[in-house]
């Protein structure tokens, strides 16, 4: 008998199966892909197992990253963000997405918000959840950065031809690759606060 946190499960195999060469990457290694509209329909069925599950504990949900960026080149890594009311809620929060296959990875404070992933397959990751608290900057930010990767396109033809720079460089170092773009989005989310 099914418990009702685990009969909205989607198993992974469904995901390899119907993502073949679209999504997942082995922990560590830099790898930049064309972009997929099929990015978009991942996140989407993956926010309604998320809802079903938890939405009595979250105040929204997003796609984010680059896999939300039309036209932009991406690791093939689904980067979602939850904004929830208050980190309380996080134990429980991370107890049903466990049961949904999540792996708790713990709170990466200044580095994206408390981190659950999903893998494929062991080591093999195919969803970033980040887990962001009402009121935290992090949350406008990723919207931000997002939002203007989406609708100006110099500035995204500018991130496209770093993270080509970044990967030549750093093929198999994931964290050098990302240290390396943090300039780039500071820049872009300075704008932000020019504007207010």
């Amino acid at each position: 008998m099914q418990n009702s946190t685990t009969k909205n499960v989607i198993p992974t195999e469904i995901y390899r199966v119907n993502t073949m060469n679209i999504i997942g990457l082995r922990r560590g290694i830099v790898e930049i892909v064309p972009y997929n509209a099929k990015w978009q329909h991942l996140f989407n069925r993956e926010k309604n197992v998320i809802l079903k599950n938890i939405q009595d504990l979250i105040i929204d949900i997003q796609h984010v990253g680059s896999t939300a960026v039309p036209g932009l080149e991406a690791k093939p890594i689904i980067d979602i963000a939850m904004l929830i009311e208050k980190k309380s809620l996080i134990p429980t929060i991370s107890n049903r997405l466990q049961s949904l296959g999540y792996i708790d990875r713990g709170d990466r404070e200044q580095d994206g918000g408390y981190l659950l992933v999903k893998e494929l397959e062991p080591e093999v990751r195919f969803i970033h959840l980040h887990i962001i608290e009402k009121d935290d900057p992090r949350w406008n930010n990723y919207l931000y950065f997002r939002n203007t990767l989406r609708s100006n396109e110099k500035i995204r033809e500018r991130y496209s031809n770093l993270k080509k720079e970044l990967k030549k460089k750093y093929a198999g170092d994931r964290k050098a690759y990302t240290a390396g773009k943090n300039d780039f989005i500071k820049g872009i989310l300075k704008d932000q606060y020019k504007k207010c």
